[in-house]
């Protein structure tokens, strides 16, 4: 189970893309800095809804996107640390 951490906007690299192409069934993704805006755009968004997706609450709340990114758990840094606790492997893309 791995933890993929996505901290660029997929218009900028191919992170989120590679990421994906070797995502298992049971990975989760967490979002922070400018990959928060992965989720705006209909190709990425259905690209990670067969995976747990996790943004950072400061990174979101950064970029007003609060509204656009309701229906994804919002985490801390606390949290953020007890993700990468919870899973055997983090991977920053």
């Amino acid at each position: 189970m791995i933890l993929h951490h996505i901290q660029t906007s997929p218009g900028n690299d191919n992170g989120l893309h590679t990421a994906l192409r070797y995502a298992g069934k049971a990975d989760s993704f967490l979002l922070s800095g400018n990959g928060v805006n992965a989720v705006l755009k209909r190709q990425w968004s259905m690209a990670l809804s067969p995976f747990k997706v996790y943004l950072l609450k400061d990174d979101v709340e950064a970029r007003g996107l609060q509204m656009q990114t309701s229906g994804y758990p919002l985490v801390s840094y606390d949290e953020f640390v007890a993700l990468t606790l919870s899973h055997n492997k983090v991977i920053t893309w």
